[in-house]
């Protein structure tokens, strides 16, 4: 009897550790399913994205070539109009040359992985990649699947896996963006939608778009949408397979690729990245898949408020395309800066494009920028990296301008009149953002904080401009919290108020 009570408290003991066991090797074994439901079990938006605030990535393929307008080229080459002229009046009638004829003259014998990599990294960015695929139809990785890719033609080198490995080699994150759910020409054989807006290239006999040539026909999405759909996932797991990249980011048009091939999708790339212990990111725009499975992005702008939820903006160095085209300009330092703080304090991050010519050069104009920016960056990186919005975005006299694509502009101007908040993730730090160099001797006063007065707990223990770790006279009036700034080395961009709390 006293051996089978010993037995009993045993198993007891141990009960609870065998089950711990048997449920752990669960969870570790279990699949995602393709169904929302399943896949909504995984952490949408892990911790190292919202560490991270602010990524590149590029424009960058045969749209370079003709250099003109912008990466729509392809699009509206084959639709009356001002480009169409233009490619006639320099390349010929388009039954003579046809889009693909830019191909071979896409060499990007300049690109340079390492160069750039180290380029995005001195810019500030923890994450960076390329556009892998436009609506184009033209791969630029290393494609067994789809024959006009750039290791076959054009550059005859693999963009994406260079990349992949030099961004990696620098502790960056990787992404890899696709648009290509828009290159399916989906005029279903009418030939009143053979210029439909959701199909990239339009059905037009007699030139290539219209091809039988089942190579032609797959650059041009002239093939049937069954073949298209399953060629839509092919191509995304090729690119999981052989880069494992920690960021898939898709463009508007994944809403029109079928349900059971974004689920597809979703559960292939969410069950790869378990295999190799990986925590990604699904990035999508409007309403393609649910909140709880990826991240949302709004294009060229942001959310006009603060967000419970960790959200992105894709946004472009330049102003007139996101391609380099002849004449292109861009955006001052100022201006991108104080834009990614303002989105950083929303609970936003930021992905930066930048746009290389056609022989792999990233010109200087551009660079320039990108120096100042992480010149920046790096003087304020306590107050940008591993930090959290505070309970408020901040305040101001800036009025949002309504995006084109939804929320706020990405070209809102900011002045040292506009201030945002953001807080370190233990707590100890308070970080005021002035967006733009106020006067030395101004005082900066805002109801916002004026609480703190009340709630000496919470309160403000000391601040400190940083840069120059000068001490700052502070106080509070009836409501007000006032800050007087320093008579000291003030940034042109924007500055940096450090406050201890208690």
């Amino acid at each position: 009897m006293r051996h089978l009570l010993s037995l009993l408290l045993l198993s007891l003991v141990l009960a609870p550790c065998y089950t711990q066991t048997i449920n752990q090797e669960k969870i570790e074994n279990d699949q995602y399913e393709a169904s929302w439901e399943s896949l909504s079990a995984h952490n949408e938006a892990p911790e190292w994205f919202s560490d991270a605030k602010f990524g590149i990535y590029f424009h960058w393929g045969v749209y370079s070539v003709p250099a003109f307008y912008s990466e729509w080229y392809p699009f509206h080459m084959y639709r009356d109009g001002k480009v169409k002229q233009h490619h006639i009046k320099k390349y010929g009638e388009l039954e003579n040359f046809n889009y693909h004829d830019f191909v071979p003259m896409f060499k990007g014998k300049k690109f340079d992985a390492e160069e750039w990599a180290q380029l995005f990294q001195d810019a500030g960015a923890k994450f960076a990649g390329p556009c892998s695929q436009h609506h184009d139809g033209f791969a630029m990785w290393d494609s067994e699947v789809n024959p006009w890719n750039s290791a076959d033609k054009g550059p005859k080198k693999d963009i994406t896996g260079l990349l992949s490995k030099a961004v990696k080699k620098r502790d960056m994150k990787f992404i890899a963006t696709f648009h290509h759910a828009r290159n399916l020409q989906r005029h279903g054989g009418n030939p009143e939608k053979f210029a439909t807006y959701h199909s990239h290239f339009a059905h037009v006999p007699g030139t290539a778009t219209a091809s039988k040539d089942a190579e032609i026909a797959k650059m041009y999405g002239n093939i049937p949408a069954d073949e298209f759909n399953e060629y839509w996932f092919d191509q995304l797991k090729e690119v999981i397979d052989q880069y494992s990249p920690d960021i898939i980011w898709f463009d508007v048009w994944l809403r029109m690729i079928p349900l059971e091939y974004r689920q597809k999708f979703a559960a292939y790339y969410l069950n790869e990245a378990k295999k190799k212990n990986q925590e990604v990111i699904i990035a999508y725009k409007q309403a393609a898949i649910p909140k709880t499975v990826g991240v949302l992005d709004i294009e060229q702008g942001g959310k006009k408020d603060l967000s419970e939820s960790v959200w992105l903006t894709d946004v472009t160095l330049s102003n007139k395309s996101w391609s380099y085209v002849e004449g292109q300009t861009y955006k001052t330092p100022e201006m991108v800066v104080r834009n990614m703080i303002d989105v950083w304090s929303k609970n936003g991050v930021v992905l930066l494009n930048v746009s290389p010519t056609a022989d792999g050069v990233i010109n200087q104009e551009q660079r320039d920028i990108l120096k100042r920016v992480g010149k920046w960056m790096k003087k304020y990186s306590e107050a940008v990296y591993e930090t959290r919005p505070y309970s408020i975005k901040g305040f101001g006299n800036a009025k949002a301008e309504e995006g084109k694509h939804g929320g706020q502009s990405a070209t809102q101007k900011y002045t040292a009149k506009d201030a945002r908040f953001l807080k370190s993730k233990d707590g100890k730090y308070l970080y005021l953002f002035v967006l733009g160099k106020p006067e030395p001797g101004s005082v900066i006063s805002t109801k916002e904080l004026g609480l703190h007065k009340y709630y000496p707990e919470e309160g403000i223990k000391k601040i400190t401009l940083m840069g120059s770790n000068t001490e700052c006279k502070w106080g509070f009036g009836d409501i007000n919290f006032e800050l007087t700034v320093p008579d000291a080395e003030l940034d042109d961009i924007a500055n940096v108020f450090r406050m201890e709390l208690n």
